[in-house]
């Protein structure tokens, strides 16, 4: 079933043509930008003003359950129901839907729907999921915008497991569908499905990824290489789901619940008898893929995976049967009816003891798959396991939690989550925030603190190095980060390299002592949080900045952000979020593995930048002097902390020559084409922006004699979206 999922040849009028070759084609090294082309543009049918949050709100939630639940049970002949239920079916697709998460960029998750697009939906461990699709498509089109898909897959998931008689943790809307696929995602370096070249070394996934095999969610069923060695296994599911925040205890409960329910089919070798994928599939399949050749997808004769089989004696049931099963008898490698490795029970006693998917009088015998044998042979997965299965009301609480935080971990904080179903209790790993108990500061109180900001011992540079290191951390793909909560000042991000730990102290402290005396001097019961003065500080110092080149402007300022403590972060998790380069400071570490204008393309897409934002951002920074260190690097300016438009000057003057400097492979040196004397030194990131054409042609309007202005307020108008990407309270 394995396909090139590049092919460069496509069906047409019956026949094939080749594909025009693009850019990328030709110059496979050629920075992409059109992972920013995304934030500049909707490609979606809704209008302007069109408000999800509003319409979901006006969701009768309870009518779509209800809807769901008589779904599960109602057999359609051209998809009929395991057991006449689909709850495992929709549990498969809720699951994989959410299951591309992965903490290293935030990407992937629930959030967009975007199962519903290549190459997601086409990959080998999503087989007949489009048909879970297609079995919810009549709901969908009832109740329209008022629920979007990336919501109603994961509703589905939920209402299944609690038609089987389980009852879920919660359930929170909020999920805007994207309507094409996110093409900033790293999927992996494979150019075809289910294999895998993205170990550093053996039993160590490639950074960054968050499966072992291409076009699987997590781990081989068969095993590593497809061979069924559970210890093997257990150390890749370790790491894949480690990679998606999850711990031994909530990876042992997410497996053991979900494996509670259902089957795999695998009558016989999808190899052989299924045909191509949705992204392959002829025209008139509209869509649908893995069809089986001799045209019967009925019953018995439903091929996903090619293991075949259920887990439990009660399929549509909670209950122990799992965990039971796995630990209070031995199992044996086999290979099945598909050709795959999977385990059957040693003793007699298991054997035709559950009744048949589609036919009554018929019985088959419980299975497991490797990465199940996997959770009774490592001895901490195993301790696991066997505390569930002392302590069945642990393992249900356990299960519930797990799979909550499964469906919702993409979704940023508490206050996104809508709906009657949202739990009172927060999750740590929502990144939760205080209520603010205290009156928010006024125009007033704004100007003051101003006033005394850059009256204290601060430097311009200072300021902003420090504003931008709250600020930076946002993630627009998972809505993690960013200034609200002041975490700069708390582990790990304080003592993050690219934070000058010594200086960041200087700045805390100072700012810290203007917000006591302020916040003393106040009676009537007015208050400023830290994360509103580090904010409020980088605005200060930005319209100083531009006051110097000789420019008036005042970045709007939204007072509201409030200081999380330590009990209000996950410490651990944040380490995530810390940058391995940042543009806007000029800092590259040392050991990054890409170039380093990939890595600053992708993190302007994690902040919603486009292409012309980025650039602005960059060159204003730039002129401002706001360097890791305080380096020069890529300050082509002899004014700093003066917001000008220098650095596209020189960058783009054609009396300098740049050559590699000697002690750096990210560095670089610019020569006076006259005298050979080194005028300037800069980075990639600095080079960047004369190298690329596209970037190029944006810098050249930045570096015209009239266009000093237009940068200054394209700089200050990114500059305070990035100030407030994380500011849902205003939305």
């Amino acid at each position: 079933m394995a396909e090139t999922p590049n092919s460069d040849m496509s069906s047409a009028a019956g026949g094939r043509s080749k594909r025009p070759k693009s850019n990328q084609d030709w110059w496979p090294n050629k920075l992409n930008l059109e992972i920013l082309d995304q934030n500049t543009r909707d490609v979606g049918p809704m209008e302007d003003d069109f408000d999800y949050a509003e319409e979901f709100q006006k969701l009768d939630l309870e009518a779509v359950k209800s809807d769901l639940e008589e779904l599960m049970t109602s057999s359609q002949d051209w998809w009929p129901a395991d057991y006449g239920h689909y709850g495992p079916l929709f549990i498969r697709m809720a699951w994989h839907s959410a299951g591309t998460y992965r903490t290293a960029d935030g990407r992937g998750g629930a959030a967009g729907g975007r199962q519903r697009f290549a190459p997601i939906n086409s990959w080998p461990d999503n087989a007949n999921l489009d048909k879970a699709r297609r079995l919810l498509l009549p709901i969908k089109q009832k109740y329209g915008r008022k629920i979007s898909w990336a919501d109603l897959m994961i509703l589905a998931g939920n209402v299944a497991i609690e038609s089987m008689g389980f009852k879920t943790f919660g359930y929170a809307g909020g999920r805007e569908d994207a309507f094409e696929e996110d093409k900033a995602v790293n999927w992996g370096p494979e150019d075809e499905f289910e294999t895998q070249e993205r170990f550093d070394e053996p039993g160590e996934i490639e950074e960054g990824l968050g499966a072992s095999v291409m076009g699987l969610i997590y781990v081989n069923p068969e095993g590593p290489d497809g061979n069924p060695d559970p210890e093997a296994s257990a150390k890749n599911i370790r790491q894949t789901f480690d990679r998606m925040a999850m711990n031994d205890k909530e990876t042992a409960a997410l497996i053991a619940g979900g494996h509670t329910f259902g089957k795999v089919h695998g009558a016989d070798d999808p190899e052989e008898n299924l045909g191509p994928e949705p992204e392959a599939a002829p025209i008139e399949q509209q869509g649908l893929g893995w069809q089986n050749k001799n045209g019967n997808s009925k019953g018995g004769e439903m091929i996903t995976s090619g293991i075949e089989g259920p887990w439990t004696q009660s399929p549509t049931e909670w209950d122990m049967g799992y965990i039971n099963n796995l630990l209070d008898y031995e199992w044996e490698p086999e290979k099945g009816p598909g050709g795959a490795w999977q385990w059957a029970p040693k003793s007699e006693e298991l054997k035709n003891s559950v009744p048949d998917a589609h036919d009554p009088s018929e019985k088959q015998t419980p299975m497991m798959l490797t990465t199940d044998i996997a959770l009774k042979r490592d001895p901490d997965y195993r301790e696991v396991m066997e505390t569930f299965q002392e302590n069945p009301m642990e393992f249900g609480m356990n299960f519930a939690k797990a799979w909550y935080k499964l469906t919702h971990r993409d979704m940023g904080p508490p206050e996104r989550f809508l709906g009657p179903e949202v739990p009172d209790e927060e999750m740590i790993w929502q990144d939760p925030l205080p209520d603010a108990d205290y009156g928010l500061i006024g125009d007033a109180e704004i100007a003051e603190l101003k006033e005394e900001i850059l009256d204290s011992d601060l430097s311009i540079t200072q300021l902003v190095k420090t504003a931008w290191a709250s600020a930076s951390t946002y993630r627009d793909s998972d809505k993690r980060g960013g200034a609200n909560g002041a975490r700069l000042r708390l582990e790990p991000q304080k003592n993050w390299e690219v934070n000058e730990p010594e200086q960041l102290e200087t700045v805390l402290e100072t700012l810290e002592n203007i917000q006591t005396e302020f916040n003393d001097s106040r009676s009537d019961g007015t208050q400023v949080s830290l994360a509103d003065l580090i904010v409020l500080g980088g605005n200060a110092a930005v319209e100083q900045a531009a006051a110097n080149a000789g420019y008036d402007v005042e970045i709007p300022f939204e007072p509201g952000r409030v200081d999380a403590g330590p009990e209000h972060t996950d410490a651990p998790s944040f380490d995530a979020l810390k940058p391995k380069v940042d543009g806007a400071r000029n800092y590259i570490q040392n050991d990054i593995t890409r170039p380093a204008e990939e890595v600053l393309v992708d993190n302007a897409d994690l902040l919603n930048l486009t292409a012309s934002e980025l650039t602005a951002l960059i060159g204003g920074m730039r002129s401002i002097g706001a360097n890791y260190q305080d380096t020069d690097l890529g300050v082509l300016t002899n004014e700093p902390e003066t917001l000008t438009n220098d650095f596209f000057v020189n960058l783009l003057d054609m009396g300098t020559e740049w050559e590699p400097a000697a002690d750096s492979e990210h560095r670089y040196k610019g020569l006076d084409r006259d005298t050979g004397e080194v005028k300037w030194e800069a980075t990639r990131i600095d080079l960047i922006f004369g190298s690329n054409d596209r970037l190029r042609a944006i810098s050249e309007v930045y570096g015209s004699a009239d266009a000093e202005e237009k940068l200054v307020h394209d700089f200050v108008d990114t500059w305070s979206k990035v100030m407030k990407l994380d500011r849902f309270d205003l939305e």
